[in-house]
């Protein structure tokens, strides 16, 4: 019986285009996961890569690059836009999670909606609108804001299960002044 040492000759049956685009794929980059969305003077976007690291983030007037690296098996995310509007570059940040990494792109032309990220129309397959951030900032009023920031503090002031009323008794059949007989239908 022939040693397994023997017959088995490492990399002698593995075709070297293989061997070749495996090392080569660990070395390609990817488009990293964002969604994005629109505020009167900042444009959000959102990268969501979880334990990112060496995270490079360029802002340019017209122009938006990322590039980080991900996980143990460093995965190479790398994504570029041509904005829709221009930028501030100095006004622009980001601040770097466990679970994403957030961009807060401020707006040349404040006020202004912006109807997609992008220069073009075209469709990227790894951006969507983050449609739980999403606003209809646009009809906004200052009252109406004002009016929020009154509810917030009113909520702010509302005490805990303590202060609320003693229900105990409510699903009492006892009589209301206003349970009167209802007269029978014809």
């Amino acid at each position: 019986m022939q040693s397994l040492q023997n017959t088995v000759k490492p990399r002698e049956n593995i075709p070297e285009t293989l061997i070749r685009h495996t090392q080569t794929a660990a070395k390609v980059m990817h488009p990293a996961a964002a969604k994005w969305y629109d505020r009167r003077d900042f444009v959000f976007i959102e990268f969501l890569v979880e334990d990112s690291k060496d995270v490079n983030v360029n802002f340019e007037k017209s122009k938006f690059g990322f590039s980080c690296l991900s996980g143990a098996d460093n995965m190479k995310y790398s994504n570029e836009i041509d904005l829709f509007e221009s930028i501030d570059q100095d006004g622009s940040k980001h601040r770097r999670t466990d679970r994403s990494i957030l961009c807060c792109l401020r707006k040349v032309m404040s006020g202004k909606s912006w109807p997609r990220l992008t220069k073009d129309k075209a469709k990227l397959n790894w951006l969507s609108v983050d449609f739980n951030n999403w606003k209809d900032w646009e009809d906004d009023s200052d009252e109406d804001l004002s009016n929020y920031d009154r509810f917030s503090e009113m909520m702010g002031n509302m005490g805990g299960e303590d202060d609320l009323p003693d229900l105990d008794g409510a699903d009492d059949e006892s009589a209301d002044s206003d349970d009167e007989k209802m007269p029978d239908l014809e």
